[in-house]
C-alpha cells in the first residue's frame, strides 16, 4: 500500500512539475474559479437516448490531501459504436499537505463502459499547473458509496507524451463515501 502511494504521489508531483515547467507565466484563472466552475457545471442526470455516461462529483480517501473529481461525460446513442464521439468535460482538483494545490479541466475525448467500469480520457484544455493540449486518462469503478478510481499519470511519466484514446490505470484509490458518488451509465451493445 506504501509502495502505491509513493507511486502515485511520484506521478502526481511529475505531472505537476512538468505543467509548471511547461506553463510558467501563464495567467490562469482567478483562484476561487475551480470549486466554483466544477460547482455551477454540476454533473447532469444521463438523456434517455444515451449509450453510456459517466457523471458526478466525489472526493478520495487520501489522509492529508484534498483531491477530487467531477465528471460529465457522455456518449449518444447515435454514437454508440464510436467512443470517440463522448462529449463533456472532467475537472480534478488537488490540494497537498503542504498547502500546495493544482487543478485542471479537460474536454472529453474517448467513453467507453463496461457494466460499472468507465474509462474516459480527455485532453487538458484549461490548468493552473497540468500540460495544456495533454490527453489524460481515468478509470471509474461505480460501487455505490465505495466507488474507486485510477488515473494514467500515476503509471506513466507526463513527460512521455498522451496515452492513447480511452486509456488508464486500474482503479486503485478509493472514493471517500461522504463527499459524493460517481454514476456509470453501462454501455449495451446490440445483438441482432
Amino acid at each position: 500500500m506504501e509502495r502505491r502511494t509513493k507511486t502515485a504521489a511520484l506521478g502526481a508531483a511529475l505531472l505537476l512539475g512538468a505543467g509548471a515547467a511547461g506553463s510558467a507565466g501563464a495567467a490562469g484563472p482567478a483562484a476561487g474559479e475551480p470549486r466554483a466552475a466544477a460547482e455551477a457545471t454540476a454533473p447532469k442526470e444521463p438523456a434517455a437516448k444515451e449509450a453510456a455516461a459517466l457523471t458526478g462529483t466525489a472526493g478520495l480517501y487520501r489522509p492529508g490531501h484534498d483531491i477530487s473529481f467531477t465528471f460529465d461525460a457522455h456518449l449518444a446513442e447515435k454514437d454508440r459504436m464510436d467512443p470517440a464521439a463522448a462529449t463533456g468535460t472532467f475537472r480534478l482538483r488537488h490540494v497537498f499537505p503542504d498547502g500546495s494545490s493544482g487543478w485542471a479541466r479537460a474536454r472529453v475525448d474517448c467513453l467507453i463502459t463496461g457494466g460499472k467500469v468507465a474509462v474516459v480520457t480527455g485532453v487538458v484544455e484549461k490548468s493552473d499547473r497540468w500540460p495544456r493540449g495533454r490527453r489524460v486518462g481515468i478509470t471509474v469503478h461505480d460501487t455505490g458509496r465505495h466507488d474507486r478510481l485510477g488515473y494514467s499519470w500515476a503509471t506513466q511519466d507526463p513527460r512521455q507524451g498522451d496515452v492513447p484514446l480511452c486509456t488508464s490505470s486500474a482503479p486503485f484509490e478509493k472514493v471517500d463515501g461522504l463527499t459524493g458518488d460517481f454514476r456509470v451509465v453501462p454501455w449495451q451493445p446490440v445483438h441482432r
